[in-house]
């Protein structure tokens, strides 16, 4: 079996490491590092037989390496890579932002690398991850990665060019939906009923919604249309949404996401 290690273990790093023990692969296949003590022995507590180890072993021990530190980590994390790490390693990276050309400049030549965006609903095994090869990976190293992230969700593969919006679209898009199931529970509120009802009209009708979505074959217009009356509530509704400039926000929003993701990977460029 393939030793794979990775390097942060929090929310996002836990849910890829209970995905592939789910998938199959062995505790003693699994490692990670974590900067915090009391997080490192309550996964090994969670998860017997998997251990918490150093970056160093990781780096000896691991064929694949997913790099899960926040953007603003990843410095010291390559510099302590640098000179252990060659092309028969393969570095797998889910840090938002951060281009392979950043991995490839630190690491020994030849190091293959693949990025990914991935998002929060992994931990639910829903999530949508993007991934990207660098300069050194094969589409045998695409299929690996391909592999593990499918034990956590759909996969698809894109040009490394549109990663950054990916990650505006997809990675933050869940925050975009859980701030707009928010204000709706909070109109239900306002509308009189008790917030735990109104938490699970409008949940179960997302989750609805997002099945007939992903189940069906019609477009997002005609389901809405379907659900649009002549003068009836929904297009009261529909109306107010285009009066407030709803669309319009969605699009500066999404782009403005991007235009982080662009920044981020900015910030490290020497």
């Amino acid at each position: 079996m393939t030793v794979i290690a990775l390097l942060g273990a929090g929310k996002i790093g836990e849910a890829l490491l209970s995905g592939l023990l789910k998938g199959g692969h062995a505790p003693g296949d699994l490692l990670f590092t974590e900067r915090y003590e009391d997080r490192a022995r309550e996964l090994e507590t969670r998860y017997p037989g998997m251990r918490a180890v150093t970056v160093e072993d990781a780096a000896k021990r691991a064929d694949v390496l997913v790099v899960a530190v926040k953007p603003q980590d990843i410095e010291p994390v390559l510099a302590e890579l640098a000179p252990l790490l060659g092309p028969s390693s393969l570095v797998v990276s889910l840090c938002a932002g951060l281009p392979t050309v950043l991995y490839e400049r630190s690491l020994a030549e030849g190091v293959p690398v693949v990025r990914v965006m991935p998002n929060t609903p992994m931990l639910v095994g829903e999530a949508m991850s993007a991934i990207s090869p660098g300069r050194y990976a094969t589409a045998a190293h695409v299929a690996v990665v391909k592999e593990l992230l499918s034990h956590v969700g759909q996969v698809v593969e894109v040009p490394e060019k549109q990663q950054d919006a990916v990650t505006a679209l997809s990675g933050s898009g869940p925050a975009y939906f859980f701030y707009l199931v928010e204000a709706m529970i909070d109109a239900g509120i306002l509308l009189g009923l008790p917030r735990a009802l109104a938490g699970q009209l409008i949940i179960q009708s997302a989750v609805g919604a997002a099945k007939m979505l992903a189940e069906g074959e019609d477009h997002p217009v005609l389901l809405r249309e379907a659900v649009t009356s002549p003068a009836g509530t929904t297009i009261n509704g529909i109306r107010e949404l285009e009066k407030h400039g709803v669309r319009a926000a969605l699009l500066d929003a999404i782009e403005a996401a991007r235009d982080r993701s662009v920044e981020l990977g900015r910030e490290h460029e020497h």
